[in-house]
């Protein structure tokens, strides 16, 4: 069966869930005919997709910001003495132009500043204000709050499972993109 057809939810969803209609979401697409590891990946999909746009639709809501802007401010906040335009594309993996048109509209709001690089005279970097950094901790505060209540369904044992389990996964997917042995 194809992943691009459309396909019912599954029994097995019904029972998991409660719910005898399921929310459409990438991991409708599979079947529990498909393999064990195509369901789980779908389901570490839907999951990060379901998060991302509660913390996206919350950042809108009550900062008046988007995702994008918080992980900027985010990079600038871990690197006091600020980042050059190329460093920030590479830590946020945007293009150039997706930064430059970020990083114009917080400096026109105060709350970053752009000064040519005192060690490369082509290169721009870029730090936070004072207010930059005041704004950024309250949103990040707030920030945190929210992903404490998203994983709220997991004990803390849950989530030191889940969290040694992914660093495995990560750990094999190292390997596996650098060409190298992969262990099971």
């Amino acid at each position: 069966m194809a992943l691009d057809q459309p396909l019912a939810p599954t029994l097995s969803r019904k029972r998991e869930t409660g719910h005898d209609r399921v929310r459409p979401d990438l991991e409708s697409r599979a079947s529990d005919d498909h393999h064990q590891a195509l369901r789980l990946w779908l389901r570490l999909l839907s999951c990060t997709n379901r998060i991302e746009a509660t913390i996206r639709n919350r950042l809108r809501r009550e900062f008046a910001t988007t995702l994008p802007r918080f992980d900027l401010l985010a990079q600038l906040e871990r690197y006091p003495k600020g980042l050059t335009m190329g460093e920030l594309s590479e830590r946020l993996m945007v293009t150039g132009g997706n930064v430059t048109g970020i990083t114009d509209q917080l400096e026109a709001e105060g709350l970053v500043l752009r000064a040519p690089h005192p060690d490369d005279g082509r290169a721009w970097s870029v730090r936070l204000t004072p207010a930059g950094r005041r704004l950024f901790r309250r949103i990040a505060a707030t920030h945190e709050r929210w992903i404490v209540e998203l994983f709220g369904a997991w004990s803390a044992e849950d989530k030191v499972r889940v969290h040694d389990l992914l660093a495995a996964l990560k750990r094999h997917l190292a390997a596996a993109a650098a060409g190298g042995e992969v262990r099971r």
